[in-house]
Protein backbone atom coordinates (compact mmCIF):
# COMPACT_ATOMS: atom_id res chain seq x y z
CA UNK A 1 0.00 0.00 0.00
CA UNK A 2 2.58 2.48 0.95
CA UNK A 3 4.44 1.83 -2.49
CA UNK A 4 1.32 2.34 -4.53
CA UNK A 5 0.12 6.04 -2.81
CA UNK A 6 4.02 6.92 -3.18
CA UNK A 7 4.07 6.09 -7.29
CA UNK A 8 0.53 7.71 -7.07
CA UNK A 9 2.16 11.29 -5.94
CA UNK A 10 5.58 10.27 -7.85
CA UNK A 11 4.13 9.75 -10.90
CA UNK A 12 0.90 12.00 -10.98
CA UNK A 13 1.72 14.84 -9.13
CA UNK A 14 5.84 14.91 -10.06
CA UNK A 15 6.63 14.56 -5.95
CA UNK A 16 9.99 14.01 -6.38
CA UNK A 17 11.01 17.07 -8.42
CA UNK A 18 9.31 19.33 -6.07
CA UNK A 19 12.01 21.59 -4.41
CA UNK A 20 9.84 21.99 -1.46
CA UNK A 21 12.51 21.35 1.30
CA UNK A 22 12.10 23.50 4.59
CA UNK A 23 10.18 23.29 7.55
CA UNK A 24 6.80 21.25 7.47
CA UNK A 25 6.15 22.06 3.89
CA UNK A 26 7.01 18.97 2.21
CA UNK A 27 4.80 16.54 4.56
CA UNK A 28 1.64 19.36 4.01
CA UNK A 29 1.81 18.99 0.33
CA UNK A 30 2.02 15.39 0.68
CA UNK A 31 -0.88 15.61 2.75
CA UNK A 32 -2.73 17.75 -0.17
CA UNK A 33 -2.05 15.20 -2.92
CA UNK A 34 -3.37 12.56 -0.91
CA UNK A 35 -6.56 14.43 0.04
CA UNK A 36 -6.94 15.62 -3.65
CA UNK A 37 -6.20 11.77 -4.77
CA UNK A 38 -8.54 10.05 -2.13
CA UNK A 39 -11.61 12.88 -3.41
CA UNK A 40 -10.93 11.69 -6.85
CA UNK A 41 -11.30 7.85 -6.03
CA UNK A 42 -14.25 8.65 -3.68
CA UNK A 43 -15.63 10.70 -7.23
CA UNK A 44 -15.45 7.26 -8.73
CA UNK A 45 -12.60 8.16 -10.89
CA UNK A 46 -10.26 5.06 -12.18
CA UNK A 47 -7.69 7.17 -13.72
CA UNK A 48 -6.34 10.14 -11.26
CA UNK A 49 -4.00 11.29 -13.97
CA UNK A 50 -6.90 11.54 -15.92
CA UNK A 51 -9.48 13.09 -13.46
CA UNK A 52 -7.21 16.01 -12.46
CA UNK A 53 -6.08 17.19 -16.11
CA UNK A 54 -10.33 17.15 -16.15
CA UNK A 55 -10.90 19.12 -13.02
CA UNK A 56 -8.15 22.32 -13.55
CA UNK A 57 -11.96 24.32 -13.68
CA UNK A 58 -12.49 25.95 -10.53
CA UNK A 59 -16.42 25.06 -10.63
CA UNK A 60 -15.89 21.51 -10.98
CA UNK A 61 -13.46 21.25 -8.04
CA UNK A 62 -16.24 23.25 -6.19
CA UNK A 63 -18.82 20.40 -7.10
CA UNK A 64 -16.47 17.45 -6.77
CA UNK A 65 -16.82 18.71 -3.06
CA UNK A 66 -20.62 19.96 -2.66
CA UNK A 67 -19.86 23.61 -2.33
CA UNK A 68 -21.57 25.07 -5.28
Amino acid sequence: MQNTVHWYRDVTFKEDKSQVRTHNTPAVLADLRNLVRGALKLAGHANIAAARRSHTDRDRVLALYGIT
